[in-house]
């Protein structure tokens, strides 16, 4: 029995499924802006961070697999995961900033079992959770902290 063969499209199956569903709420949010911008709501937020975690899932496996044959671009995607990690933190701690259902929060702290509308299967905190402790195998905290910066490559084609 042969193994059926795989393109370059088919590597990653779900990138271009979540790539065309960004762009397709990022038009929507574009045609259905009033003459006054909507407010942020936790569930665009929420839809956010599950990219933004998604991507560093997929970034960290594109490290792993590039650094031995190249370790200088296994570095750089190495680098541009840490990016994402630090991308979806800030979304994370904007979600628990905005208000629940006309409420005002009283406390930022991770407390899914609290929402109001209950627990979820998966909270965008326990999303963040699980893409920290990768993020705290594989990075240093001194990483974590350093902005973006020392980008030397230069594009020569």
């Amino acid at each position: 029995m042969t193994q059926p063969r795989t393109t370059e499209l088919d590597a990653h199956p779900y990138l271009r499924a979540a790539s065309a569903g960004v762009r397709h709420h990022t038009r929507a949010l574009a045609r259905s802006a009033p003459p006054s911008p909507a407010p942020v709501d936790r569930v665009h937020l929420d839809v956010v961070h599950a990219h933004l975690t998604a991507l560093h899932h997929l970034l960290d496996q594109l490290a792993d697999l590039a650094r031995p044959p190249h370790p200088a671009a296994g570095r750089h995607l190495a680098t541009a995961r840490t990016r994402l990690f630090q991308a979806a933190a800030g979304v994370h701690d904007a979600f628990h900033l905005l208000p629940v259902a006309d409420q005002t929060p009283t406390d930022t702290d991770c407390h899914p079992e609290r929402l109001p509308e209950g627990p979820p299967v998966l909270t965008i905190c326990q999303r963040h959770l699980a893409a920290g402790h990768v993020v705290r195998r594989k990075t240093t905290p001194s990483d974590l902290n350093t902005p973006l910066h020392g980008h030397t490559t230069t594009c020569s084609q």
